[in-house]
């Protein structure tokens, strides 16, 4: 009798590629929302205070968003799995999050 064949490590690289995705995608999906929400809130007037607080809210939560999921891309075996292109989408939503917190907020 002949052993089983073994599985290939692409194989098991393929499913840990998809199941690592899953959390990588609903964090950056939702710091993509949140720069969205900061992007288009508009204050009516330098006396609208409540605008002011939503961005300066929605830009802390693109960032907060962004980081864990720039934490959990940068850990080795992550990184080595997923690839260095899973790294872009955290750092530019944190970018455009931090200017517009920084100019608008």
């Amino acid at each position: 009798m002949t052993p089983p064949p073994t599985p290939s490590t692409t194989d098991d690289q393929g499913c840990l590629r998809q199941v690592l995705a899953v959390p990588l995608v609903i964090l950056q999906l939702l710091a993509a929302w949140c720069c969205y929400t900061a992007l288009t809130i508009r204050p009516s007037g330098p006396w609208d205070d409540d605008a002011r607080a939503g961005i300066a809210l929605s830009c802390a939560l693109t960032l907060a968003t962004s980081a864990l999921a720039l934490l959990i891309t940068v850990v080795p075996s992550v990184r080595r799995t997923m690839g260095p292109w899973w790294l872009v989408p955290p750092l530019v939503l944190g970018v455009a999050a931090a200017v517009r917190w920084a100019l608008g907020g």
